[in-house]
């Protein structure tokens, strides 16, 4: 299985621990943006990277890149706008395994695919509550990973379903380990951010602390690497269902929690998950995949 190329790891932990900044803002004002992080992780915006350089780079490599959605309960409904539209735009010329996890196997869409890419149906119960389900994903992957992944994969994708692709997504996303800035919070201030407050929390991040709020419904990096986080992550929200915590965004916060701590080598922009909701703002030149309208209360389980 190729090992991808990434910074030094001992470097990007000094940087991580050592050195001290304000809040980095993905935006400069107007349509400027930031491209580099202070810990030297690329942010990853249009026109920052050339496609066909990239592509000339990774293509020959053979990579085979996984991805996860879950399509529990109502969200069963997504799944197939979601892989036709990755068809045309994700990993393009690239092998893709697609892992769904759902209640519904007989439910999953038959989508005509490219050559190389596959996909694999996981047959999951169906939680009462969608806090639940959200919180249970971290341990589905985790086992998925060690079950299945990790020996036919060499990057990994966990994504939501309720989405749609409009623009190349591409292995210009590719590196060790990889959060998106949440497009709610791109041009806020820290102490907007809405990270788990309480100290008897594992995802306990203080007033004043932190980078960016990153998405819950877009990670990746390596498998090796997503490993690592999901496990972490599945061991603190089961330290915090132990105390009688759950934290305020589920697997979000902690996964905020983990990538403070743990920092990413490349950072998404919100093109690569916007949400419909807000519509198009000045800099946002494309948007790549987007989180769809709907009726949270007519598709999430005991709202």
């Amino acid at each position: 299985m190729h090992k991808p190329c990434a910074l030094s790891w001992q470097v990007m932990n000094i940087l991580s621990f050592r050195l001290l900044y304000k809040q980095p803002s993905a935006t400069r004002g107007g349509s400027d943006v930031m491209a580099v992080t202070p810990w030297l992780a690329p942010i990853i915006w249009e026109e920052t990277f050339n496609p066909e350089l990239v592509d000339a780079i990774y293509k020959p490599m053979n990579l085979t890149i996984a991805t996860t959605v879950f399509a529990v309960g109502k969200y069963i409904r997504f799944l197939g706008e979601f892989l036709e539209t990755a068809e045309k735009h994700f990993m393009v010329d690239f092998k893709v395994h697609y892992h769904i996890f759902t209640d519904q196997p007989q439910e999953v869409p038959a989508v005509n695919l490219a050559a190389g890419r596959k996909i694999f149906v996981h047959q999951v119960p169906k939680l009462d509550r969608w806090q639940d389900i959200s919180a249970s994903r971290m341990q589905m992957i985790q086992t998925i990973i060690e079950e299945q992944v990790h020996r036919e994969a060499d990057y990994i994708y966990c994504q939501d379903v309720d989405a749609k692709f409009h623009f190349r997504w591409g292995a210009e996303t590719l590196d060790r380990l990889v959060g998106q800035i949440h497009p709610w919070y791109y041009d806020l201030s820290r102490d907007q951010f809405t990270y788990e407050r309480r100290p008897e929390s594992t995802a306990y991040i203080p007033s004043g602390v932190g980078d960016f709020y990153y998405i819950g419904a877009m990670f990746g990096g390596t498998v090796e690497d997503v490993y690592r986080l999901v496990k972490k992550c599945h061991e603190n929200i089961e330290a915090d269902k132990a105390k009688g915590i759950e934290a305020a965004w589920q697997e979000e916060s902690h996964l905020n929690w983990y990538l403070l701590h743990n920092k990413p080598s490349k950072v998404l922009s919100p093109e690569y998950m916007w949400d419909d909701q807000r519509g198009k703002t000045e800099v946002m030149r494309v948007i790549r995949l987007s989180q769809i309208l709907k009726n949270y209360g007519e598709v999430r389980e005991n709202v």
